[in-house]
């Protein structure tokens, strides 16, 4: 290889560029400060105060630090707050309330299908199928397939 000194020259430049780029983001990164530990809440009042701020780009930089969100959908989310949508992400909802136990009620009418049986007997169909719908989450043709099996095996037990 017979290199002269144009070409040594450009390679000694392309090094220093390159050395240059480095210490520039070491430098950079070292200025940033940490950003402390913040809660849920105050990363979400960050978020819509630079939003509300008209700095939108540096709230969707807060947004996916925190969260993990994808350019995307953290864009979305950001422009969202302006016509009034929460921003729905566990990492900014903080811990989930403790919900009581549901009650069971006591008895022989706590069951499921005997709710059904009555509300089938009193010609309330359309009551029962909204019933098995609201404690089973089954779709609507599921939950009349269920009310009519309870019928039937209810008139065979007669």
């Amino acid at each position: 290889m017979n290199l002269g000194l144009p070409e040594l020259l450009f390679m000694l430049c392309l090094a220093l560029l390159a050395v240059a780029i480095i210490v520039f983001a070491a430098a950079r990164a070292a200025r940033r400060p940490a950003e402390p530990a913040a809660g849920p809440q105050e990363v979400d009042a960050r978020i819509r105060h630079l939003a509300a701020a008209g700095k939108k780009i540096e709230a969707i930089k807060v947004l996916r630090t925190h969260t993990g969100m994808s350019l995307r959908d953290a864009k979305l989310a950001v422009d969202g707050l302006a016509h009034g949508h929460p921003i729905r992400h566990p990492a900014l909802q903080g811990p989930a309330p403790q919900q009581p136990a549901p009650r069971q009620p006591a008895g022989p009418a706590a069951d499921l299908a005997t709710r059904v049986r009555r509300l089938k007997s009193d010609g309330r169909a359309d009551q029962a199928v909204f019933l098995v719908r609201g404690e089973t989450g089954m779709g609507h043709d599921e939950a009349v397939a269920f009310v009519d099996s309870i019928q039937v095996a209810y008139e065979g037990e007669l």
